[in-house]
């Protein structure tokens, strides 16, 4: 994709492995400086020094995004090596423990939405006061075909990534006007590490039936969720407010 981001600041959150650490490497070799944040502080710094030893300018941040003070911090990090903060891609996220609703645990539903749900909350509330100084910014928070769509065991996983859906367009409603443009990116069947540990767990079946769904017939590819990410941060997508963008091979027009 040829966009430039030069003298621009992404910040990545989730940005250390899968469709994080594709954003962070698609938003520095389009020229940006990249903040790439994830909970796994070593794994964010290697990734981090791949991209340094490439020529970008990145940092790697320790967060939590559960964590409000941790998220805070993350931004204030950015800002103080970068200047400014222009785009931020609120991917990080967990699965759920697979369980039909009446077997579900309270713990699980609470540590899924606090990272899934309530990260992309405290991400854009200060993500938002940043670019509120600086008169603009846009913002891509990561959702999924699961918040588009339902699907038996998930409940958990599919209700805090409708819930990004909810807060993506209450928010972008919020800011428009204001310069900053929020929007969604809904990632299907996409061959990353959570896939992995899904098939690790044994839902192997599952991921083959899904996949027979799929119209393209293929997994897709993490590169593919960044060029998504880059397009609606970018000014290419100018006109594109509140709006959650399907990248999934045709899954969900079924």
């Amino acid at each position: 994709m040829n966009i430039s981001f030069g003298g621009k600041v992404a910040l990545i959150t989730g940005a250390a492995s899968g469709l994080g650490l594709a954003a962070a490497k698609a938003f520095a070799e389009s020229g940006a400086a990249v903040a790439l944040a994830d909970w796994n502080e070593d794994a964010a710094r290697s990734a981090a020094d791949e991209l340094k030893a490439q020529g970008h300018r990145v940092i790697a941040i320790h967060c939590d995004v559960s964590d409000d003070a941790q998220v805070e911090a993350m931004v204030a990090q950015t800002v103080a090596a970068f200047g400014r903060l222009d785009a931020a891609y609120n991917n990080a996220g967990i699965q759920n423990v697979i369980a039909d609703t009446a077997e579900a645990e309270r713990e699980d539903f609470d540590r899924v939405m606090a990272i899934n749900l309530r990260g992309v909350w405290s991400c854009m509330k200060f993500e938002l006061r940043q670019m509120l100084k600086q008169h603009g910014g846009a913002i891509v928070n990561c959702s999924s075909i699961g918040g588009l769509v339902g699907a038996p065991g998930r409940g958990t996983y599919h209700a805090a990534k409708h819930g990004v859906l909810g807060l993506t367009k209450s928010s972008a409603l919020e800011y428009a006007a204001r310069g900053i443009r929020i929007n969604a990116v809904c990632p299907g069947i996409i061959h990353t590490p959570m896939m992995d540990q899904m098939i690790a767990g044994g839902q192997t079946e599952a991921l083959s039936a899904m996949l027979k769904d799929v119209p393209i017939g293929r997994l897709g590819r993490a590169e593919e969720i960044a060029d998504a990410v880059l397009w609606l941060c970018s000014p290419a997508a100018s006109l594109v407010v509140g709006h959650a963008l399907a990248v999934d091979g045709g899954y969900t027009i079924r």
